[in-house]
């Protein structure tokens, strides 16, 4: 299987400007679910879709409805992930994941709550039983390859 470049994870997918905090602040200016959702799939837009020759093998991740691929990489410490998925909402809310984990040592990823933050952005109450699913399987794989040796 063809592993991303130390380059690759270094070089942000989302840029220096989408953080946890702005995306916190974008999401909660808006006022109401739909709102949120459309700013959902225009996050997705921003990330860069992977190569086809790391989307497949064991960058799969799997439980998620729709296909879904993470790489993860450590270095200096530091914990780095890419991600991409086939469908439009999974890759905003990958965003949203990458802003909170990627850059972060094993002891910062420990203290990420996903699911608090989620919660308070209101995408808990919004995401199928599915969806939400799939979104804890790629939070439960960045836990376990993060806390891997």
């Amino acid at each position: 299987m063809t592993m991303p470049s130390e380059a690759d994870f270094l070089a942000s997918p989302l840029g220096d400007t989408i953080t946890q905090a702005s995306l916190d602040e974008e999401l909660k200016a808006q006022g109401h679910w739909q709102g949120r959702y459309r700013l959902l799939m225009k996050l997705g837009t921003r990330m860069p879709a992977l190569a086809a020759d790391l989307r497949q093998g064991e960058a799969t991740v799997a439980g998620c409805e729709s296909v879904t691929w993470l790489h993860h990489r450590q270095i200096q410490g530091r914990h780095h992930f890419l991600a991409d998925s086939e469908a439009r909402i999974v890759r905003g809310l990958l965003v949203l994941v990458l802003a909170a984990c990627n850059g972060k040592t094993g002891a910062q990823l420990a203290g990420v709550d996903l699911d608090a933050w989620f919660s308070e952005l209101g995408l808990a109450d919004h995401l199928s039983p599915s969806r939400a699913s799939g979104l804890n399987a790629v939070v439960q794989r960045i836990r376990a390859l993060a806390d891997a040796p």
